[in-house]
């Protein structure tokens, strides 16, 4: 790869580094931010190093895929020196997988009434993250290798197109796949059965048992994002959208049932009425991740509480939070489904259900680095 870095000013007498990140398609980075910054070197490895940063703000690092295109937000910077290094991209993530960068961004708005997503500024660690929701394809093969290994599900998978997401597991469900993938896949398993992590989560228990996951967070195995990295994820990068592209939403951006009142919605006829789409039909949104508004619900780790926020919600800021410490009642579902309105597929907008419930529900997994 070619490696060439470009200056010009931006904004307001800010002075960026641009640096071509793709051999196959063009990819530009910038920084923005209260001084001026020189990017220095941008590595193999995707780690960029740039300098003269104004210890204790916020610079944004936005990107195009051209000198003269339109340049959009991707990631917020903490900065606590003058000359940092921060990986803000992957060459070469596991298969079917993107970087989603290091950096801190709004969980949360109050743009159309929000009562239980007020928003809070929270930083998120690097991680990987399925490009696409699981697939019927994809979680029937998981599904049998699991089997034949002694786990246990509630349903074998709706068997729908090879291509479409699978929509029939519940919470237990999900993370015990999660489990299963990581052992095929040679990687050490996330959820287990007791404190001291050593019993791998493979069959359900009893109640209340049941409700009692415990997740080593350390190990590089699969599992559910928690709801500050899916909200981060979904957002791709801008600040202060409703949706993963912008503020306004029509049925060429998502699967969702078009026609309500709200003036955001400008959709005409739903492409796919009354089922899911095929995953990655619809643009991708920043990060390169598809259907993160609408076509199926999402399970994410957290328990679900709405203010006043107990001690873990994402909604009281902090660094990688995971929600509260349960077991509560209901776990947290994201990004709407396709038979849901447009205010309902929006990135701050909080489901939650009991864990055991079966509906349009899928997966997406990740992964930390």
């Amino acid at each position: 790869m070619k490696n060439k870095v470009e200056c010009l000013f931006i904004g307001l007498a800010v002075l960026a580094s641009v640096h071509e990140a793709a051999a196959q398609t063009f990819r530009f980075f910038r920084i923005e931010g209260p001084t001026a910054t020189t990017i220095t070197i941008f590595n193999p490895d995707g780690t960029m190093v740039w300098s003269n940063a104004m210890s204790g703000t916020n610079y944004i690092v936005q990107t195009s895929s051209s000198l003269t295109g339109d340049w959009k937000d991707y990631v917020q910077l903490p900065v606590t020196n003058s000359v940092n290094t921060n990986l803000i991209f992957s060459f070469n993530p596991p298969a079917g997988m993107v970087l989603i960068p290091a950096g801190v961004f709004t969980i949360g708005d109050t743009l159309d009434g929000e009562k239980d997503a007020i928003p809070t500024n929270v930083y998120v660690s690097a991680f990987y993250m399925d490009v696409n929701l699981v697939t019927s394809n994809q979680w029937a093969g998981i599904y049998n290798y699991a089997t034949n290994n002694g786990y246990g599900f509630s349903v074998s998978g709706n068997g729908r197109n090879a291509n479409c997401p699978e929509t029939t597991m519940d919470w237990f469900d999900c993370v015990k796949w999660s489990n299963a993938r990581s052992q095929q896949a040679s990687l050490t398993p996330v959820y287990y059965t007791d404190a001291g992590l050593t019993l791998v989560y493979t069959n359900d228990l009893v109640y209340p048992e049941k409700n009692t996951v415990y997740a080593n967070w350390a190990v590089n195995g699969y599992r559910l994002p928690t709801e500050a990295e899916w909200e981060k994820a979904a957002r791709g990068g801008l600040i202060g959208q409703r949706f993963p592209w912008g503020d306004l939403i029509s049925e060429t951006n998502a699967n969702y049932h078009v026609g309500s009142n709200e003036p955001y919605d400008l959709g005409g006829k739903q492409i796919y009425s009354n089922m899911t789409s095929p995953v990655g039909f619809f643009p991708p949104n920043g990060y390169g991740l598809y259907d993160m508004a609408g076509n199926a619900g999402e399970w994410c780790w957290d328990w679900s509480a709405a203010a006043p926020y107990p001690t873990g919600s994402a909604y009281l800021g902090g660094t990688d939070p995971r929600g509260p410490v349960g077991p509560l009642s209901t776990r947290v579902l994201r990004s709407g489904a396709y038979e849901v309105f447009a205010n309902f597929v929006r990135c701050a907008y909080r489901q939650h259900s009991f864990p055991n419930w079966t509906g349009v529900n899928g997966l997406r997994c990740v992964r930390g680095l």
